[in-house]
């Protein structure tokens, strides 16, 4: 019985142990209970951005970009879960879900993108460095990886970090899991436990903030996390 009792406590004892290395990991997070304090927003016309009940709302009518005020140094891994709306409101087109992470602006002081605030429009983030994903771009035709180099222009797109395949796409209505990391030079980008991309950076991109980007578009989130790898 001593020697059961033993193991059991043995036991507990790894299992909280877990969930205290689980806890530590976590540096920072939105339960979008609290409003928008966490978030910079950016959009080309007005829009409607919301967050309550555990869920952010985006309308966007034009390009918009949210970013989250916290600059993050890697390695580091983001999850959030998202949905393309598609209720009959009149920017209800699933596509879009797109998103920059490890963003940073070379032209501004230490490199932070909140220094030089944009207009929204797509074009204006073109002299970021950043690892970028369009998913479900262009009315849900496409989804794409790209490393920016602060260059205008110059996003360049590898023939395999373009896919057209529908599951690759966004499904309306439905709630998926988004991962994306940068450990390093490995900088990958997951839903639903899916990898779609992989990506070996020789020169990567360690810290930088990370930020939500659609255009004419409604897209929902929520339990958005970052973690430390």
């Amino acid at each position: 019985m001593l020697l059961r009792r033993e193991v059991l406590a043995g036991i507990a004892a790894l299992a909280a142990g877990r969930q205290r290395k689980h806890r530590a990991r976590t540096i920072a997070r939105d339960d979008f209970r609290q409003g928008l304090g966490q978030w910079v927003i950016e959009a080309a016309k007005p829009a409607a951005v919301s967050a309550r009940g555990g869920v952010l709302d985006i309308v966007a009518p034009a390009g918009l970009t949210l970013w989250f005020r916290p600059r993050l140094s890697g390695p580091v891994a983001i999850d959030y879960d998202l949905q393309a709306v598609s209720a009959g409101g009149p920017f209800d087109r699933v596509s879009d879900a797109n998103c920059f992470w490890m963003a940073r602006d070379p032209a501004a002081p230490e490199g932070d993108v909140l220094a030089h605030p944009r207009d929204g429009r797509f074009e204006s983030y073109d002299t970021l460095e950043t690892y970028y994903v369009g998913l479900g771009g262009n009315t849900n035709s496409s989804t794409r990886f790209r490393r920016y180099t602060g260059r205008p222009g110059d996003r360049p797109l590898l023939p395999e970090n373009d896919r057209q395949a529908a599951a690759d796409l966004l499904v309306a209505n439905a709630w998926q899991h988004l991962r994306m990391t940068a450990e390093g030079e490995r900088i990958t980008f997951a839903r639903d436990g899916r990898t779609l991309f992989d990506f070996r950076d020789p020169a990567p991109y360690r810290a930088g903030h990370f930020g939500l980007r659609t255009t004419a578009s409604h897209l929902r989130v929520r339990n958005f996390m970052v973690s430390a790898l």
